[in-house]
């Protein structure tokens, strides 16, 4: 078992910016802790931060499917479903965005990643439509409060025409 001081140090060099100290330490950690899957997630994140997203996938997938549990499965689909996406894999990135809603209904962070996904599959109409309701429900800007209802009415009608 490893130490949570273990686990810290990493995660507090990340933070700090030392990442390439940070991903040495997490990738020692799952070599020796591989059927953990706080470290996989940890792992994989490092990787992300670094910008090596094609090395970061095996550990998220890992992470997901050891038993991922709460804020870090939340943050796990979505860092993968966002990995996928910028590696140009857009039905992964789909398949993991609607696992990702379906589990944490209330994460808009994860709506507008997967609008982005939408948009990669030519599917503008409901990446918009994902967009604008996210925006009338979580904005608190006075313009777009008074205009909430039209947003939201409007969201799935971008192509109608009225006269």
């Amino acid at each position: 078992m490893y130490t949570k001081h273990e686990m810290e140090k990493a995660i507090q060099l990340r933070e700090e910016g030392h990442l390439i100290e940070s991903n040495e330490l997490l990738i020692q950690l799952a070599k020796e802790h591989h059927g953990d899957p706080v470290i996989n997630y940890q792992c994989a994140w490092s990787y992300d931060v670094l910008g090596e997203e094609r090395e970061a996938v095996p550990y998220y997938e890992k992470a997901i499917s050891l038993g991922l549990e709460g804020e870090d499965l939340e943050g796990a689909l979505l860092k993968l479903g966002s990995t996928y996406r910028t590696l140009g894999e857009y039905e992964k990135s789909r398949r993991t965005f609607l696992k990702g809603i379906e589990l944490f209904p209330h994460n808009h962070a994860i709506r507008v990643f997967y609008a982005m996904t939408l948009f990669n599959l030519k599917d503008h109409n409901q990446a918009m439509e994902i967009l604008l309701k996210s925006i009338a429900e979580t904005s608190n800007d006075p313009q777009l409060v008074s205009y909430k209802r039209a947003i939201e009415f409007y969201s799935d009608k971008l192509d109608q025409v009225w006269d």
